[in-house]
């Protein structure tokens, strides 16, 4: 067992006289050997770790499906009727405002992770989703509010986004943090995998009232169960993180924030060139692709979502062995491979799905996966380890989320901007062409940490 030793303790009886066969007695304890980060855990605790650090992801992503999934009935719910494309456009502007505040909550949020613990921001951040996610259930139509509505469905999404902001980035520092040192990257990946599941639960929630429910039903009031059933997850996990155990921290009389930007300038550029192909791999192979489906192949909705949904279920494994495969060759090897096959594989993919057969595209599709699910099972643990413990909710918050909010959220109109304006439909392969060749050469400014003590705040 990595995280544990037996150790053999012997008890001597020091009385003069002993009973036959009375004599050492041994007994086999387990005790923590403590090594980097936290090493340790029991199994159990390692589960409820990395769960209560998941649960989080899981929420964020399923809002995100779910909001995508019914983004036409919010947009006639909450806005005028007069165009219903800009009803659309303006749904997705609202969507798009909560991407910008994220570099904003992950700074609030990282800087309560540095000075408070991990845990008090976990709490903080799953709650500050949960709630807006309910309201915006319950939350009266332009019909009866006005132009209320819209405002408050903004500041909604405006607060979902300071939280998500954090999220991500502080329940990966959380569960890499208490994993055993040779498990950093596999129970990173682990955690990653919430944000995956996210998006199946909430395709899936949505495909299962469309099923269920009439058309009008849907239109009227069906699309806001999806949203109240979100405090059930944000419920589970309050309740999950505030019995998770943490190691008290040290008090720091300095601003995390202020020192991040101040002394760590060269740190914050690396972590937000290192995230680009993250954020721009997936949000055009897993967000975008459907569209780009049916415009560019003329590919039903429903077989684009049947696709993508495929793509997203595999790339669970696949993320989880990368990070084991971290664990033991090093982060470097394989996530400048990854970042190689992005590269070199972008045009090849993107041909095998141009050629509008299902199982081309699924295959096509299926080189993204192992290329932008070996990156992301690599990532967090090398993130992790290269920002120093006082500082890292911040740092890793602000660099990733810099990259993710603006590349990673605008990348999908990018792609739509470039294929209708170049008439080339491979123009999205050359932004993960890109994309992947800024990675490439932010890898290499990374010293390797796999087999490093991770440092303790």
């Amino acid at each position: 067992m990595a995280a544990h030793a037996g150790l053999l303790e012997r008890e001597e009886r020091l009385s003069g006289h002993r009973p036959e066969g009375q004599g050492v007695r041994l007994r086999l304890i387990f005790r923590p050997v403590r090594g980097s980060g936290g090493a340790g855990m029991e199994q159990g605790k390692t589960r409820r770790v990395i769960a209560a650090g998941a649960i989080g992801n899981v929420l964020e992503w399923y809002d995100f499906a779910v909001y995508g999934y019914f983004a036409a009935a919010i947009g006639r719910a909450f806005f005028p009727s007069e165009d219903a494309v800009a009803q659309v456009l303006a749904a997705f502007g609202i969507f798009a405002v909560g991407f910008l505040m994220r570099p904003i909550g992950g700074a609030v949020i990282g800087a309560i992770g540095d000075r408070l613990g991990r845990r008090a921001a976990l709490t903080f951040s799953v709650a500050a989703m949960a709630i807006p996610t309910f309201l915006v259930g319950v939350l009266p139509d332009y019909q009866t509010l006005g132009i209320a509505a819209p405002i408050l469905l903004t500041l909604l999404r405006m607060i979902q986004g300071l939280s998500v902001g954090g999220e991500y980035t502080t329940s990966i520092i959380f569960i890499i943090e208490q994993s055993p040192p040779d498990r950093r990257a596999f129970v990173g990946a682990l955690g990653c995998c919430g944000a995956v599941g996210g998006i199946l639960l909430g395709s899936a929630t949505g495909a299962l009232l469309a099923s269920v429910m009439s058309e009008q039903a849907l239109e009227s009031w069906g699309w806001r169960l999806p949203f109240l059933l979100g405090l059930v997850v944000g419920i589970a996990g309050v309740v999950l993180r505030r019995h998770v155990h943490e190691s008290p921290r040290k008090a720091s009389a300095k601003s995390p924030l202020v020192d991040t930007i101040r002394n760590h300038g060269p740190l914050l550029v690396k972590l937000a060139a290192l995230s680009v192909f993250n954020s721009v791999g997936f949000y055009l192979m897993f967000v975008y692709i459907v569209s780009w489906l049916q415009f560019a192949d003329g590919i039903a909705p429903a077989t684009a979502l049947a696709i993508n949904s495929t793509s997203m279920f595999v790339m669970l494994p696949v993320m989880v062995l990368m990070g084991w495969l971290s664990d033991r060759y090093g982060r470097r090897p394989v996530m400048l491979g990854a970042a190689a096959l992005g590269f070199v594989g972008a045009l090849p993919f993107f041909w095998l799905m141009h050629q509008g057969q299902p199982a081309l595209v699924l295959l096509g599709q299926f080189g993204f996966v192992l290329s932008v699910g070996a990156f992301i099972g690599g990532q967090p643990a090398l993130m992790v380890e290269a920002v120093p413990a006082e500082i890292r909710c911040t740092a890793i918050a602000l660099g990733y989320n810099v990259t993710l909010g603006v590349l990673g959220g605008f990348s999908p109109l990018v792609a739509t901007w470039l294929v209708h304006r170049t008439e080339n439909d491979y123009s999205p392969a050359f932004m993960i062409m890109a994309a992947a060749a800024i990675s490439f050469a932010a890898i290499l400014k990374f010293e390797e940490t796999y087999r490093l003590k991770l440092q303790t705040a």
